[in-house]
């Protein structure tokens, strides 16, 4: 297929995803070999621990003057961050004449927003070009892992209104990952944050990201012996957009660039993204090849100075190279649990970096909201028996085939109090943070206090009542519905039911289904944006205004949404008989893996411990049936895959439970 230039009008900047491409694109050429198989797990183990591999000083610098050399013999002048897996910034270089700034599409799905009062959400806003370089490298090294490889252009693919996105797909459903672009926000209490003159902890992740993740073509993954170790990205062209169009094969300077960078580290060909398929759509990891390249630079000293220079940027880095923090390391603040810890061999936790663990199980905190609050022994029960289904579950989004799946899981409290989380030893990163997003969105929507804490802000306050409007239902949001995030996100698309061109816009997404874009997306955008904007100003006043709190505040009271909402599948909320107790998120493979560890998880755990379990079948939102033109439509509650076993053939494993 011919190549075609990428559109100059497609915009972006602030928080989010960008630009994909082309068919058949991306070869082995792209993949670097084939490491040696690792050893096998011991005995007791399913799954063997990743290699603690990190970036040198030596090894970021050759990444950045790569990427400089190939920025100057395009003409085009960037700015270029290496980030390490956990997040941590490991240098940002601007070159001479770069734009300072760039700025959030104004795309819509209706076109081009003509006006100010058209442009909502993040679009039109001028961010940091450093800020968004860092949010693509983020992007390439946590959506990625030792069985994948996704950049910042299958981010694009991944999170828009149809799937794969492209004028002829006009119809289908969104995108498996609908949403995951307000994720690792810069106002999470969960993501720790840059800490000036190091220390011990400073280094722990997962970080967070100035703008959430990205999917503007010019973000990768860097491996080391085919580990990988972090991510590199890439801004030149001052717009900060999506692509729309994966039909057309796109000649993207800023893909060249980091794609340029990454050489030398490159992930092994066959973990790819278009080499792994999700419903019948092969992903999508580069329109740009190695041929595509000019000759390598790898001298950090003909770059540094003569054509640019390291810089300081505001919460992110001091304006030196460092080496990067090898993951499971104590230091990286993700390792190995101890038996003390989580009783199975295999989990991960999070810890301070100093040896304690961040989020040891505990009992619910929510003693006279909730009659019998979850115990410590219940906690522990549910988060062992979900972490058993999914170390039995075959992997959706990893190579080789078969292979086992890998992912967070999450269990928040009915306040949304983070009661334990633990993680299989090479679940992306990602999904750290969108696990506990969806554990206390499920929660958030089934309780009875959700439309009382909605009416306290401006911005969330209109949701209410067009939730009670399309569900015809004066009582909705008070805790008489159960809500799985996949019936949240049913009510999020920007058509109801979810691809339908025809239909209005569910009622959590924006009023108008032609004024949605990946930057607003409505109440999940809404309750987040103030943040966003705070502190983008804290990064361009260079710390003179202050910074967004740790803490999103959308919801003010306690820690309900403290890291913000997610809206695409993987999370149910627990009970005790009739009352909401908590909830439980699950992140890191496909849609339907993540919706069967949160809900079988649950269920066997209640059977184990009795007394809690999953919501009353009577209550659960898959029994809201809403009439769309005459004809009703049924929210859904979880969607489990067929024989998702690697050890059994069970099929329609969540059936009547």
């Amino acid at each position: 297929m011919a190549r075609k230039t990428a559109p100059v009008t497609i915009l972006a900047a602030a928080l989010v995803l960008s630009s994909c491409g082309g068919a058949g694109s991306s070869t082995p050429a792209n993949g670097g070999p084939t490491p040696p198989p690792p050893p096998p797990p011991t005995s007791n183990r399913l799954f063997t621990d990743p290699a603690q591999e990190a970036l040198s000083v030596a090894e970021v610098q050759q990444v950045i003057a790569q990427a400089a050399g190939e920025a100057q013999a395009r003409g085009q002048p960037a700015t270029i961050a290496v980030v390490d897996r956990v997040g941590n910034v490991l240098g940002v270089f601007r070159m001479n004449g770069s734009p300072q700034t760039t700025r959030v599409s104004t795309r819509q799905i209706g076109g081009f927003a003509q006006n100010a009062s058209e442009q909502i959400g993040l679009q039109g806003v001028d961010v940091p070009a450093a800020a968004a370089a860092i949010a693509k490298a983020i992007t390439g090294a946590y959506l990625s892992s030792g069985g994948n490889a996704f950049s910042s252009r299958t981010a694009s693919q991944i999170v828009q209104q149809h799937f794969p996105p492209a004028p002829t797909t006009v119809g289908l459903e969104s995108g498996p990952l609908f949403g995951v672009q307000f994720s690792q926000l810069p106002c999470s209490d969960l993501s720790a944050r840059f800490v000036a003159g190091g220390g011990t902890g400073a280094l722990i992740g997962p970080k967070r990201s100035p703008l959430g993740l990205s999917a503007d073509p010019g973000g990768f993954p860097l491996y080391k012996n085919g580990v990988v170790v972090g991510g590199i990205g890439v801004v030149s062209d001052g717009d900060y957009g999506f692509d729309p169009n994966i039909l057309d094969v796109d000649v993207d300077n800023e893909e060249a660039i980091a794609l340029a960078g990454s050489q030398g580290f490159v992930p092994p060909g066959t973990i790819l993204a278009d080499r792994i398929p999700v419903d019948g759509t092969t992903l999508r990891y580069s329109d740009m090849v190695p041929a595509d390249l000019s000759p390598l630079q790898t001298n950090f000293g003909a770059v540094n100075g003569p054509l640019g220079t390291l810089i300081a940027v505001t919460a992110y880095t001091d304006g030196t190279i460092r080496a990067g923090t090898a993951y499971g390391t104590e230091a990286s603040g993700v390792r190995r649990s101890t038996s003390a810890e989580f009783s199975l061999p295999d989990a991960y936790v999070l810890t301070n970096g100093a040896g304690a663990g961040r989020y040891p199980i505990r009992s619910g905190t929510d003693a006279g909201i909730v009659a019998q609050p979850l115990t410590a022994a219940e906690v522990r029960t549910i988060l062992e028996e979900a972490f058993t289904v999914l170390s039995r579950a075959r992997a959706q989004i990893r190579r080789p085939l078969d292979s086992r799946m890998q992912a967070t899981i999450s269990l928040v409290d009915s306040q949304g109090a983070i009661l334990g989380i633990v993680r299989s030893p090479d679940g992306p990163m990602f999904g750290t943070d969108v696990s506990l997003q969806k554990a206390r969105t499920a929660t958030f929507f089934s309780s009875p206090t959700a439309a009382a804490q909605m009416g306290t802000s401006a911005r969330s306050a209109p949701y209410v009542q067009r939730v009670r409007t399309f569900l015809a239902d004066p009582n909705a949001l008070t805790g008489t519905v159960a809500f799985a995030d996949r019936s949240g996100g049913n009510l999020a698309r920007p058509y109801f039911p979810d691809g339908e061109v025809a239909q209005a816009p569910g009622p959590l997404s924006v009023e108008q289904s032609s004024r949605f874009s990946p930057f607003a997306v409505g109440l999940q955008s809404d309750f987040v944006i103030d943040n966003i904007v705070q502190h983008v100003v804290h990064i361009v006043t260079n710390g003179g205004s202050a910074d967004t709190p740790q803490r999103c505040t959308g919801i003010t009271q306690n820690n309900r949404l403290a890291n913000g909402i997610q809206i695409f599948p993987g999370s149910v909320p627990i009970y005790r008989g009739n009352q909401l107790v908590g909830g439980i998120g699950v992140s890191g493979d496909g849609i339907d893996q993540d919706d069967m560890v949160s809900f079988l998880g649950t269920h066997n755990g209640g059977l184990k411990v009795g007394g809690v379990g999953n919501a009353p079948k009577d209550i659960r939102a898959d029994r809201i049936v809403i009439n769309v033109g005459g004809r009703g439509v049924r929210l859904r509650y979880v969607s489990c895959p067929f024989a998702p076993f690697l050890d059994d053939p069970a099929q329609n494993v969540c059936e009547g439970l």
